[in-house]
Protein backbone atom coordinates (compact mmCIF):
# COMPACT_ATOMS: atom_id res chain seq x y z
CA UNK A 1 0.00 0.00 0.00
CA UNK A 2 3.19 2.42 0.20
CA UNK A 3 4.62 1.63 -2.56
CA UNK A 4 3.85 4.62 -4.93
CA UNK A 5 4.40 7.15 -1.51
CA UNK A 6 7.42 8.84 -0.76
CA UNK A 7 9.74 7.31 1.66
CA UNK A 8 11.61 10.80 2.74
CA UNK A 9 7.83 11.79 3.93
CA UNK A 10 6.98 8.52 5.50
CA UNK A 11 10.19 8.63 7.60
CA UNK A 12 9.64 12.54 8.16
CA UNK A 13 5.75 11.70 9.20
CA UNK A 14 7.39 9.14 11.18
CA UNK A 15 9.36 10.66 13.04
CA UNK A 16 7.06 13.82 13.74
CA UNK A 17 4.56 11.36 15.19
CA UNK A 18 7.08 9.70 17.53
CA UNK A 19 8.43 13.26 18.81
CA UNK A 20 4.96 14.47 19.03
CA UNK A 21 4.36 11.73 21.53
CA UNK A 22 7.12 12.11 23.53
CA UNK A 23 7.41 15.94 23.92
CA UNK A 24 4.33 16.38 25.41
CA UNK A 25 5.52 14.63 28.43
CA UNK A 26 8.92 16.08 29.42
CA UNK A 27 6.60 19.65 28.47
CA UNK A 28 4.67 18.48 31.55
CA UNK A 29 7.45 16.95 34.05
CA UNK A 30 10.19 19.59 33.80
CA UNK A 31 7.49 21.91 34.85
CA UNK A 32 5.88 19.32 37.58
CA UNK A 33 9.47 18.38 38.78
CA UNK A 34 9.97 21.75 39.77
CA UNK A 35 6.55 22.25 41.40
CA UNK A 36 7.14 19.26 43.72
CA UNK A 37 10.48 20.41 44.59
CA UNK A 38 8.23 23.94 45.63
CA UNK A 39 5.72 21.49 47.30
CA UNK A 40 8.00 19.81 49.21
CA UNK A 41 10.14 23.22 50.25
CA UNK A 42 7.05 24.85 51.35
CA UNK A 43 5.56 21.29 53.63
CA UNK A 44 9.32 21.56 55.01
CA UNK A 45 8.96 25.32 55.84
CA UNK A 46 5.48 25.57 57.41
CA UNK A 47 4.77 22.13 57.96
CA UNK A 48 1.05 22.93 56.68
CA UNK A 49 -0.05 19.31 55.53
CA UNK A 50 -2.16 21.18 51.96
CA UNK A 51 1.35 20.99 50.99
CA UNK A 52 2.41 17.82 51.78
CA UNK A 53 -1.22 16.12 50.69
CA UNK A 54 -0.29 18.01 47.43
CA UNK A 55 3.41 16.65 47.42
CA UNK A 56 1.54 13.08 47.75
CA UNK A 57 -0.72 13.50 44.82
CA UNK A 58 1.29 15.15 42.13
CA UNK A 59 4.24 12.91 42.71
CA UNK A 60 2.10 10.10 41.39
CA UNK A 61 1.16 11.91 38.07
CA UNK A 62 4.86 12.97 38.04
CA UNK A 63 5.64 9.25 38.12
CA UNK A 64 3.89 7.98 35.16
CA UNK A 65 4.24 11.00 32.72
CA UNK A 66 7.87 10.39 33.61
CA UNK A 67 8.27 6.49 33.04
CA UNK A 68 5.90 7.29 29.80
CA UNK A 69 7.95 10.39 28.38
CA UNK A 70 11.79 7.59 29.47
CA UNK A 71 9.77 5.08 27.10
CA UNK A 72 8.92 7.16 24.06
CA UNK A 73 11.93 8.67 24.23
CA UNK A 74 13.48 5.32 23.81
CA UNK A 75 11.66 4.19 20.93
CA UNK A 76 11.90 7.36 19.03
CA UNK A 77 15.88 7.54 19.54
CA UNK A 78 15.83 4.38 17.41
CA UNK A 79 14.78 6.03 14.32
CA UNK A 80 17.94 7.60 14.07
CA UNK A 81 19.33 4.50 13.13
CA UNK A 82 16.85 2.83 10.85
CA UNK A 83 14.95 6.06 8.96
CA UNK A 84 18.33 8.30 9.58
CA UNK A 85 21.25 6.29 9.37
CA UNK A 86 23.08 8.94 6.85
CA UNK A 87 22.01 11.84 9.14
CA UNK A 88 23.53 10.06 12.11
CA UNK A 89 26.68 9.17 10.52
CA UNK A 90 27.12 12.63 8.97
CA UNK A 91 26.69 14.76 11.93
CA UNK A 92 27.57 11.76 14.85
CA UNK A 93 31.06 13.60 15.92
CA UNK A 94 29.13 16.85 16.52
CA UNK A 95 25.74 15.40 18.13
CA UNK A 96 26.72 12.38 19.01
CA UNK A 97 28.69 13.47 22.31
CA UNK A 98 26.00 15.61 23.11
CA UNK A 99 23.33 13.35 23.34
CA UNK A 100 25.81 11.16 25.79
CA UNK A 101 26.67 14.09 27.92
CA UNK A 102 22.91 14.43 28.26
CA UNK A 103 22.79 10.86 29.85
CA UNK A 104 25.95 11.17 31.75
CA UNK A 105 24.98 14.68 33.58
CA UNK A 106 21.08 14.54 33.53
CA UNK A 107 19.37 11.68 32.98
CA UNK A 108 21.98 9.41 35.66
CA UNK A 109 21.14 12.50 37.84
CA UNK A 110 17.12 12.35 37.57
CA UNK A 111 17.38 8.39 37.56
CA UNK A 112 19.88 8.49 40.90
CA UNK A 113 17.79 10.40 42.55
CA UNK A 114 14.44 9.72 41.59
CA UNK A 115 13.56 6.53 43.52
CA UNK A 116 14.70 8.79 46.53
CA UNK A 117 12.38 11.23 45.95
CA UNK A 118 9.07 8.81 45.21
CA UNK A 119 10.10 6.76 48.54
CA UNK A 120 12.38 7.84 50.26
CA UNK A 121 10.78 10.32 52.70
CA UNK A 122 10.22 8.20 55.58
CA UNK A 123 14.09 6.51 55.52
CA UNK A 124 16.21 8.90 54.26
CA UNK A 125 14.67 11.75 56.49
CA UNK A 126 13.70 15.59 55.80
CA UNK A 127 17.11 17.06 54.33
CA UNK A 128 18.17 14.36 52.27
CA UNK A 129 14.64 13.87 50.35
CA UNK A 130 14.54 17.75 49.72
CA UNK A 131 17.70 17.49 47.75
CA UNK A 132 16.09 14.28 45.97
CA UNK A 133 13.67 16.60 44.95
CA UNK A 134 15.93 19.79 43.74
CA UNK A 135 17.99 17.07 41.94
CA UNK A 136 15.53 15.75 40.24
CA UNK A 137 14.12 19.05 38.69
CA UNK A 138 17.44 20.59 38.61
CA UNK A 139 18.17 17.45 36.23
CA UNK A 140 15.20 17.61 34.37
CA UNK A 141 16.46 21.29 33.48
CA UNK A 142 20.00 19.83 32.62
CA UNK A 143 18.60 17.41 29.89
CA UNK A 144 16.20 20.18 27.82
CA UNK A 145 19.52 21.89 27.89
CA UNK A 146 21.44 19.65 26.20
CA UNK A 147 18.54 17.96 24.06
CA UNK A 148 17.85 21.77 22.99
CA UNK A 149 21.79 22.44 22.28
CA UNK A 150 21.52 19.38 19.86
CA UNK A 151 18.31 20.74 17.82
CA UNK A 152 19.75 24.45 18.28
CA UNK A 153 22.93 23.42 16.21
CA UNK A 154 21.16 21.80 13.45
CA UNK A 155 18.75 25.63 13.12
CA UNK A 156 21.85 27.44 13.62
CA UNK A 157 24.77 25.15 13.15
CA UNK A 158 28.73 26.33 14.47
CA UNK A 159 31.96 25.39 15.37
CA UNK A 160 32.72 22.51 12.90
CA UNK A 161 34.45 21.55 9.50
CA UNK A 162 33.37 19.21 6.92
CA UNK A 163 35.80 16.42 6.25
CA UNK A 164 36.67 14.86 3.49
CA UNK A 165 34.26 11.76 3.75
CA UNK A 166 31.29 14.72 4.56
CA UNK A 167 30.49 14.15 8.49
CA UNK A 168 30.96 17.05 10.38
CA UNK A 169 33.95 17.76 12.57
CA UNK A 170 34.28 19.68 15.78
CA UNK A 171 36.57 22.30 15.82
CA UNK A 172 34.74 24.30 19.11
CA UNK A 173 32.74 23.06 21.23
CA UNK A 174 31.76 26.02 23.22
CA UNK A 175 30.62 27.33 19.87
CA UNK A 176 28.70 24.30 18.89
CA UNK A 177 26.93 23.80 22.48
CA UNK A 178 26.17 28.06 22.90
CA UNK A 179 25.36 28.07 19.01
CA UNK A 180 23.64 31.28 17.80
CA UNK A 181 19.76 30.04 18.32
CA UNK A 182 20.56 28.21 21.49
CA UNK A 183 19.55 30.32 24.26
CA UNK A 184 16.89 32.04 23.14
CA UNK A 185 15.49 28.50 22.22
CA UNK A 186 16.48 27.17 25.45
CA UNK A 187 14.95 29.90 27.48
CA UNK A 188 11.82 29.91 25.39
CA UNK A 189 11.08 26.52 25.75
CA UNK A 190 11.84 25.86 29.74
CA UNK A 191 9.40 28.71 30.38
CA UNK A 192 7.05 27.09 27.94
CA UNK A 193 7.31 23.82 30.05
CA UNK A 194 6.83 25.61 33.41
CA UNK A 195 3.71 27.44 31.82
CA UNK A 196 2.74 23.89 30.37
CA UNK A 197 2.65 22.73 34.02
CA UNK A 198 0.94 25.58 35.77
CA UNK A 199 -2.15 25.69 33.59
CA UNK A 200 -2.30 21.45 33.96
CA UNK A 201 -2.84 21.77 37.89
CA UNK A 202 -4.83 25.19 37.53
CA UNK A 203 -7.51 23.14 35.39
CA UNK A 204 -6.70 19.80 37.85
CA UNK A 205 -7.63 22.37 40.61
CA UNK A 206 -10.75 23.98 38.56
CA UNK A 207 -12.25 20.82 38.16
CA UNK A 208 -12.11 20.21 41.36
CA UNK A 209 -13.61 23.84 43.01
CA UNK A 210 -16.20 23.11 40.19
CA UNK A 211 -17.13 20.12 42.11
CA UNK A 212 -17.82 21.65 44.73
CA UNK A 213 -14.02 20.77 47.28
CA UNK A 214 -13.62 24.51 47.58
CA UNK A 215 -12.87 23.91 51.70
CA UNK A 216 -10.54 21.41 50.85
CA UNK A 217 -7.28 23.78 51.69
CA UNK A 218 -5.08 21.51 48.83
CA UNK A 219 -7.15 22.19 46.11
CA UNK A 220 -7.43 25.75 47.36
CA UNK A 221 -3.96 26.37 47.67
CA UNK A 222 -3.26 24.14 44.15
CA UNK A 223 -5.07 26.11 42.49
CA UNK A 224 -3.92 29.93 43.79
CA UNK A 225 -0.18 28.70 42.93
CA UNK A 226 -1.08 27.64 39.33
CA UNK A 227 -2.79 31.25 38.72
CA UNK A 228 0.11 32.98 40.44
CA UNK A 229 1.96 31.07 38.05
CA UNK A 230 0.17 31.78 34.83
CA UNK A 231 0.06 35.37 35.80
CA UNK A 232 3.96 36.27 36.04
CA UNK A 233 5.39 33.82 33.60
CA UNK A 234 2.76 34.11 30.97
CA UNK A 235 3.64 37.69 30.05
CA UNK A 236 7.58 36.63 30.44
CA UNK A 237 6.98 33.79 27.81
CA UNK A 238 5.68 36.57 25.63
CA UNK A 239 8.62 38.53 25.98
CA UNK A 240 11.50 35.35 25.10
CA UNK A 241 9.00 34.40 22.46
CA UNK A 242 9.79 37.71 21.02
CA UNK A 243 13.30 37.56 21.70
CA UNK A 244 13.24 34.06 19.96
CA UNK A 245 11.72 35.72 16.88
CA UNK A 246 14.15 38.07 16.29
CA UNK A 247 17.16 35.62 16.53
CA UNK A 248 15.17 33.09 13.76
CA UNK A 249 14.99 36.56 11.74
CA UNK A 250 18.37 37.42 11.60
CA UNK A 251 19.72 33.21 11.14
CA UNK A 252 16.93 31.90 9.15
CA UNK A 253 14.87 34.54 7.31
CA UNK A 254 13.05 31.95 5.43
CA UNK A 255 11.30 30.45 7.96
CA UNK A 256 10.18 33.84 9.19
CA UNK A 257 8.86 34.84 5.95
CA UNK A 258 6.91 31.12 5.92
CA UNK A 259 5.78 32.12 9.62
CA UNK A 260 4.54 35.10 8.35
CA UNK A 261 3.29 34.12 5.42
CA UNK A 262 5.50 36.83 2.83
CA UNK A 263 5.64 35.47 -0.32
CA UNK A 264 6.42 38.60 -2.14
CA UNK A 265 9.43 40.99 -0.84
CA UNK A 266 8.15 43.99 0.72
CA UNK A 267 11.15 46.91 0.39
CA UNK A 268 8.86 49.41 2.33
CA UNK A 269 6.92 47.36 5.41
CA UNK A 270 5.39 44.44 5.49
CA UNK A 271 1.31 43.88 6.77
CA UNK A 272 1.01 41.18 9.23
CA UNK A 273 -1.39 38.08 8.18
CA UNK A 274 -4.17 37.76 10.87
CA UNK A 275 -5.36 35.02 8.43
CA UNK A 276 -5.01 33.66 4.43
CA UNK A 277 -4.67 30.52 2.81
CA UNK A 278 -1.01 30.20 1.51
CA UNK A 279 -1.43 29.63 -2.11
CA UNK A 280 2.01 27.55 -2.95
CA UNK A 281 1.78 27.42 -6.48
CA UNK A 282 1.33 31.31 -7.00
CA UNK A 283 3.07 32.03 -4.55
CA UNK A 284 0.73 34.22 -2.82
CA UNK A 285 -1.57 34.41 0.24
CA UNK A 286 -5.12 34.03 -0.88
CA UNK A 287 -8.56 35.55 1.17
CA UNK A 288 -5.70 37.50 3.06
CA UNK A 289 -6.68 39.92 6.30
CA UNK A 290 -4.04 41.37 7.29
CA UNK A 291 -2.70 44.74 8.72
CA UNK A 292 -0.23 46.79 6.64
CA UNK A 293 3.33 47.24 7.89
CA UNK A 294 2.40 45.69 11.26
CA UNK A 295 4.87 42.77 10.89
CA UNK A 296 7.53 44.96 10.40
CA UNK A 297 6.28 47.01 13.59
CA UNK A 298 7.10 43.76 15.20
CA UNK A 299 10.20 42.09 13.74
CA UNK A 300 12.07 44.89 13.24
CA UNK A 301 10.81 47.76 14.88
CA UNK A 302 9.69 50.17 12.48
CA UNK A 303 7.42 50.07 10.45
CA UNK A 304 8.65 51.16 7.19
CA UNK A 305 11.42 48.06 7.73
CA UNK A 306 12.08 45.94 4.57
CA UNK A 307 11.32 41.75 4.77
CA UNK A 308 12.61 39.31 2.27
CA UNK A 309 9.87 36.93 0.94
CA UNK A 310 10.09 33.77 -0.12
CA UNK A 311 9.93 34.50 -3.40
CA UNK A 312 13.07 35.58 -3.16
CA UNK A 313 14.88 32.25 -3.30
CA UNK A 314 14.62 29.53 -5.35
CA UNK A 315 11.37 27.21 -4.69
CA UNK A 316 13.39 23.97 -3.85
CA UNK A 317 15.21 26.21 -0.86
CA UNK A 318 11.83 26.99 0.86
CA UNK A 319 10.23 25.52 3.63
CA UNK A 320 6.72 24.56 3.21
CA UNK A 321 4.04 27.36 4.02
CA UNK A 322 1.03 26.00 5.47
CA UNK A 323 1.89 24.30 8.74
CA UNK A 324 4.16 27.14 9.83
CA UNK A 325 1.74 29.81 8.90
CA UNK A 326 -0.98 28.01 10.73
CA UNK A 327 0.88 26.85 13.40
CA UNK A 328 2.46 29.87 14.52
CA UNK A 329 -1.09 31.24 14.89
CA UNK A 330 -2.12 28.43 17.35
CA UNK A 331 0.84 29.09 19.63
CA UNK A 332 0.54 32.65 19.65
CA UNK A 333 -2.91 32.72 20.28
CA UNK A 334 -2.57 30.17 23.19
CA UNK A 335 -0.09 32.39 24.62
CA UNK A 336 -2.61 35.55 24.57
CA UNK A 337 -5.46 33.32 26.10
CA UNK A 338 -3.08 31.90 28.73
CA UNK A 339 -2.01 35.90 29.57
CA UNK A 340 -5.81 36.45 29.85
CA UNK A 341 -6.70 33.62 32.31
CA UNK A 342 -3.22 35.34 34.92
CA UNK A 343 -4.95 38.50 34.02
CA UNK A 344 -8.25 37.04 34.79
CA UNK A 345 -7.46 35.25 37.76
CA UNK A 346 -5.27 38.21 39.53
CA UNK A 347 -8.41 40.49 39.41
CA UNK A 348 -10.65 37.83 40.95
CA UNK A 349 -7.87 37.87 43.56
CA UNK A 350 -8.45 41.63 43.95
CA UNK A 351 -11.95 40.83 44.28
CA UNK A 352 -11.83 38.14 46.67
CA UNK A 353 -13.45 35.60 44.24
CA UNK A 354 -10.64 33.39 42.83
CA UNK A 355 -12.13 30.25 44.50
CA UNK A 356 -16.03 31.05 43.61
CA UNK A 357 -15.62 32.59 40.65
CA UNK A 358 -17.06 29.68 37.71
CA UNK A 359 -16.49 31.33 35.04
CA UNK A 360 -12.83 31.25 35.63
CA UNK A 361 -12.65 27.87 36.75
CA UNK A 362 -14.78 26.54 33.77
CA UNK A 363 -12.17 28.73 31.48
CA UNK A 364 -9.17 27.13 33.46
CA UNK A 365 -10.53 23.89 32.86
CA UNK A 366 -10.84 24.41 28.85
CA UNK A 367 -7.61 25.78 28.93
CA UNK A 368 -5.66 23.07 30.84
CA UNK A 369 -4.03 21.07 27.72
CA UNK A 370 -3.20 25.15 25.95
CA UNK A 371 0.08 24.54 27.29
CA UNK A 372 0.77 21.38 25.58
CA UNK A 373 -1.21 22.01 22.28
CA UNK A 374 1.29 25.75 22.34
CA UNK A 375 4.88 23.75 22.46
CA UNK A 376 3.81 21.16 20.04
CA UNK A 377 2.36 23.95 17.65
CA UNK A 378 5.87 25.75 18.62
CA UNK A 379 7.64 22.39 17.66
CA UNK A 380 6.04 21.95 14.19
CA UNK A 381 6.56 25.84 13.82
CA UNK A 382 10.20 25.80 14.20
CA UNK A 383 10.72 22.14 12.39
CA UNK A 384 8.59 22.36 9.42
CA UNK A 385 10.16 25.63 9.18
CA UNK A 386 13.60 24.62 8.55
CA UNK A 387 13.04 22.42 5.61
CA UNK A 388 13.92 21.46 3.19
CA UNK A 389 17.23 20.87 5.81
CA UNK A 390 17.74 19.01 8.72
CA UNK A 391 20.96 20.90 9.40
CA UNK A 392 20.16 24.32 8.31
CA UNK A 393 21.66 25.31 4.80
CA UNK A 394 24.03 22.51 5.03
CA UNK A 395 22.60 19.32 4.82
CA UNK A 396 19.13 18.67 3.57
CA UNK A 397 16.36 16.28 4.61
CA UNK A 398 16.60 14.10 1.33
CA UNK A 399 20.46 13.70 1.58
CA UNK A 400 19.63 12.87 5.70
CA UNK A 401 17.33 9.80 4.98
CA UNK A 402 18.62 6.04 5.10
CA UNK A 403 18.37 3.95 2.25
CA UNK A 404 15.37 1.63 3.03
CA UNK A 405 11.99 1.42 1.20
CA UNK A 406 8.85 3.10 1.47
CA UNK A 407 6.77 -0.07 2.12
CA UNK A 408 9.27 -0.96 5.03
CA UNK A 409 9.21 2.70 6.61
CA UNK A 410 5.30 2.55 6.07
CA UNK A 411 4.95 -0.99 7.96
CA UNK A 412 6.77 0.40 11.34
CA UNK A 413 4.76 3.87 10.98
CA UNK A 414 1.84 1.70 11.13
CA UNK A 415 3.02 -0.50 14.30
CA UNK A 416 3.91 2.82 15.56
CA UNK A 417 0.52 4.34 15.41
CA UNK A 418 -1.44 1.09 16.96
CA UNK A 419 0.91 0.68 19.93
CA UNK A 420 1.35 4.08 20.64
CA UNK A 421 -2.33 4.85 21.36
CA UNK A 422 -2.96 1.73 23.39
CA UNK A 423 -0.12 2.01 25.76
CA UNK A 424 -0.08 5.62 25.92
CA UNK A 425 -3.81 6.01 25.55
CA UNK A 426 -3.52 3.64 28.94
CA UNK A 427 -1.11 5.92 30.22
CA UNK A 428 -2.81 9.67 29.55
CA UNK A 429 -6.80 7.58 30.97
CA UNK A 430 -4.84 6.45 33.89
CA UNK A 431 -2.86 10.21 34.56
CA UNK A 432 -6.71 11.41 33.93
CA UNK A 433 -8.00 8.95 36.56
CA UNK A 434 -5.65 10.24 39.31
CA UNK A 435 -6.37 14.03 38.24
CA UNK A 436 -10.14 13.37 39.00
CA UNK A 437 -9.11 12.16 42.40
CA UNK A 438 -9.37 14.56 45.29
CA UNK A 439 -6.14 15.34 47.69
CA UNK A 440 -7.18 13.56 50.95
CA UNK A 441 -5.73 14.68 54.36
CA UNK A 442 -3.63 10.85 54.30
CA UNK A 443 -3.78 7.88 52.01
CA UNK A 444 -5.66 5.08 52.34
CA UNK A 445 -3.79 2.18 53.29
CA UNK A 446 -1.51 0.33 55.97
CA UNK A 447 -0.14 2.53 58.91
CA UNK A 448 2.71 2.27 60.00
CA UNK A 449 1.59 -0.01 63.32
CA UNK A 450 1.45 -3.00 60.24
CA UNK A 451 4.78 -3.29 60.11
CA UNK A 452 5.97 -3.78 56.51
CA UNK A 453 4.34 -5.65 53.92
CA UNK A 454 5.59 -8.68 52.86
CA UNK A 455 5.22 -10.67 49.26
CA UNK A 456 3.75 -13.32 51.52
CA UNK A 457 0.91 -10.95 53.19
CA UNK A 458 2.93 -11.42 57.04
CA UNK A 459 6.08 -10.95 58.78
CA UNK A 460 8.05 -13.44 59.17
CA UNK A 461 8.10 -13.03 62.90
CA UNK A 462 3.74 -13.42 62.73
CA UNK A 463 4.63 -16.88 60.94
CA UNK A 464 6.28 -18.14 64.70
CA UNK A 465 4.33 -15.90 67.22
CA UNK A 466 0.60 -16.94 68.27
CA UNK A 467 -0.99 -18.95 71.33
CA UNK A 468 0.97 -20.40 72.80
CA UNK A 469 4.60 -19.98 70.83
CA UNK A 470 7.22 -17.36 72.05
CA UNK A 471 8.14 -14.47 69.84
CA UNK A 472 11.03 -14.79 68.07
CA UNK A 473 14.43 -12.72 69.07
Amino acid sequence: MFENVDAVMLARIQFGFTIAFHFVFPAFTIGLSSFLAVLNGMWLWTRDDAYLQLWKFWVKIFAVAFAMGVVSGITMSYQFGTNWAVFSDKTGPVLGPLMAYEVLTAFFLEAGFLGIMLFGRERVGDTLHMIACLMVAVGTAISASWILSVNSWMHTPAGYSIAENGQFVPEDWWAIIFNPSFLPRFAHTLTAAYLTTAFIVGGVGAYHLLKGRAGNKSVATMFSMAMWMAALVAPVQIFLGDAHGLNTLEHQPMKIAAMEGHYPDYPDGAPLFLFGIPNEEEGRMDYAVSIPKLSSLILKHDLDAPLDGLNSVPREDRPPVAIPFFAFRVMVAMGFLMLGIGAWSLWSRYRGTLYTNRWLHRAAVVMAPSGLIAVLAGWMTTEVGRQPYTVYNVLRTVDSVSPVAAPAVGASLLAYIVIYFIVFGAGVFYILRLMGKTPTPRDKGVSKEDGPIRTAGITPAAQVAGPGNLPVE
